[in-house]
């Protein structure tokens, strides 16, 4: 066993996170961690790693364990290359080549240098670091990273993919990774899980991304604050997780049920308690039988409500009375209202070649397309060759201003078209605002009015607490609230065209259940960029590829 955990209990602030949590991990698992935004995933790997420390409980590593996990933030490493970066982070390299390069020179007949040399070029040979620079140069170029570029100069994302590499090169027991799937193009994400499934190490990935579910060998739910195992890969944890929450659902019934007749008894007791004339030296049975009841009614009371979700699909399988019990009792998910009048097919967009990019330097070769009410088109290419860029010109044009990296070719918009886009992040312009300044704001973009009421029920809509989230800063929000707030700028105008640039990066599944079920219902036109085949498959639609310019 490379790793043992047992945590009794972790609070953070006055939300308890955890409790009673039991996993482990063996050589050489693929493991994925699921569960939904806020249950503490992240802040679960920090106490992993020891970054994290205040709770109640124990983390036990096998002697000797080496731990590798990825970032999440990267500061004072002034000018320090990517490729550098990497080499510097992997375990024993910088001590062992600063041995290899420096003790030639000044060892002479010192017999213990000597036998630190010795020792140190054994070592580097066993980790297989000789070539490393050449392989790590090599992942650097598949994830379209530049190897000598400054840290500082690269985006979130693409510090996030320095990551894996560092992971990769690592030689490692066990590897830690968040989200590592996010930023991805299907290229770098088809080599990930190439990795992923066939390292010989153990590696245990936060993910919501179907398909590097479906290439682990365990999956781990944390839910109601604790841990539970599913053996197999993502189709084996539906068909578990769907009998496994159909028995909950029938305990929970059945302990309902039990409640609602302890109380009737409890009345029953309390009405007959006082007209009982029986003699003194005889305990009154009805208010044995009250105390007997209450006690049992507190057990009852005390336990928690289980989670309940199953996959659509799962659903369609389940008997009727257990689909009714579960709509009566399944965990909230996001709620989008949209709106769902349909309207007269027209063209809402026409591109005709057209090219962007930037510096007069066109990234991909010249499109011609023509979007009508109800098309869906998923825009396919690698990162970097000008997917995002496009779809910013486009919403520059369709919002009256000029777009500087619209090269050649002409964007022609429908007099009555209404557009709206998912960003993959939030604009910096409302990072400094509180979650119910940000919608405010948002609305006020499309010159919307929007009532404090209406905030309220927009932040219960999509899973924020109304209260104690409304004065939130955006800023703080994590990764998956962030995602949310972005869907509720999507439909604020109620869009006839909707863009869509990898909408399911920070949301956990059953959110991405309910956007692909929203967008199902949607009249309007779809075009998108996902690199999950997933939502490709329900959302369907024509796939346009975009090819680099061959002017680069």
């Amino acid at each position: 066993m490379l790793l043992t955990v047992d945590i009794e209990q972790k609070s953070m602030g006055n939300k308890e996170l955890f409790h009673a949590l039991k996993l482990s991990v063996e050589a050489g698992e693929k493991v994925a961690v699921i569960g939904r935004n806020g249950v503490g995933k992240t802040t679960l790997f920090r106490m992993l790693t020891g970054e994290d420390t205040d709770f109640a409980g124990d983390v036990i590593t096998r002697q000797g364990l080496r731990m590798v996990a990825t970032r999440q933030e990267h500061h004072d490493l002034g000018d320090q290359t990517v490729v550098a970066y990497v080499l510097a982070n992997l375990p024993e390299y910088a001590h062992l080549q600063h041995i290899i390069d420096t003790y030639p020179e000044t060892m002479g007949d010192n017999m213990r240098k000597i036998e630190q040399y010795s020792e140190a070029l054994e070592r580097f040979t066993q980790l297989d670091y000789h070539t490393v620079e050449d392989r790590v140069r090599q992942s650097l170029a598949d994830y379209q990273l530049p190897a000598d570029m400054p840290m500082h100069g690269l985006s979130g994302g693409q510090k996030r993919l320095v990551e894996l590499v560092r992971i990769e090169h690592s030689s490692a027991d066990l590897a830690l990774i968040d989200e590592p799937t996010n930023h991805m193009d299907y290229v770098a994400k088809a080599a990930f899980i190439d990795w992923y499934k066939s390292v010989k190490y153990a590696v245990v990935a936060i993910t919501h991304d179907r398909d590097l579910l479906q290439a682990a060998s365990r999956i781990i739910e944390i839910k109601d604050q604790a841990a539970y195992n599913f053996p197999g890969n993502y189709d084996d944890y539906l068909r578990q997780n769907a009998a496994r929450t159909s028995s909950d659902l029938n305990e929970y019934e059945t302990t309902q049920r039990r409640i609602a007749n302890v109380k009737k008894q409890i009345q029953y007791a309390r009405s007959k308690k006082s007209s009982w004339t029986g003699t003194a030296d005889k305990k009154n049975p009805f208010v044995v039988m009250e105390t007997r009841l209450l006690k049992e009614m507190a057990e009852l009371t005390a336990l928690e409500r289980p989670s309940f979700w199953i996959d659509q699909e799962s659903i369609t399988d389940l008997k009727p009375t257990i689909a009714d019990s579960y709509q009566k009792h399944k965990a909230r998910t996001i709620r989008i209202r949209h709106g769902s009048q349909a309207e007269r097919q027209r063209e809402l967009l026409a591109l005709e070649n057209v090219t962007v990019g930037y510096n007069g330097k066109p990234l991909f070769a010249p499109l011609t397309k023509r979007v009508l009410t109800g098309d869906r088109i998923r825009l396919v290419g690698r990162n970097g060759v000008g997917k995002t860029t496009l779809i910013r010109a486009i919403t520059d044009v369709a919002n009256g201003m000029h777009s500087a990296t619209l090269l050649h070719g002409v964007i022609i918009t429908d007099t009555k078209l209404r557009i709206n886009a998912y960003d993959q992040e939030v604009t910096d312009a409302l990072l400094d605002m509180t979650l119910g300044g940000a919608i405010e704001h948002i609305y006020g973009l499309y010159d919307l009015q929007v009532s404090s009421e209406r905030i309220m029920q927009l932040l219960s809509d999509y899973l924020f607490d109304p209260y104690g989230d409304h004065d939130q800063s955006v800023r703080n929000l994590s990764g998956g609230q962030k995602a949310r707030l972005q869907l509720i700028k999507l439909f604020a105008n109620d869009p006839n065209l909707i863009i869509l640039d990898e909408p399911t990066n920070h949301l956990d599944l059953p959110s991405i259940e309910e956007l692909e079920a929203a967008l199902a219902t949607y009249h309007g036109a779809l075009l998108y960029i996902s690199h999950d085949s997933y939502v490709a498959k329900h959302l369907g639609g024509e796939e346009v590829a975009i090819v680099t310019s061959p002017k680069q």
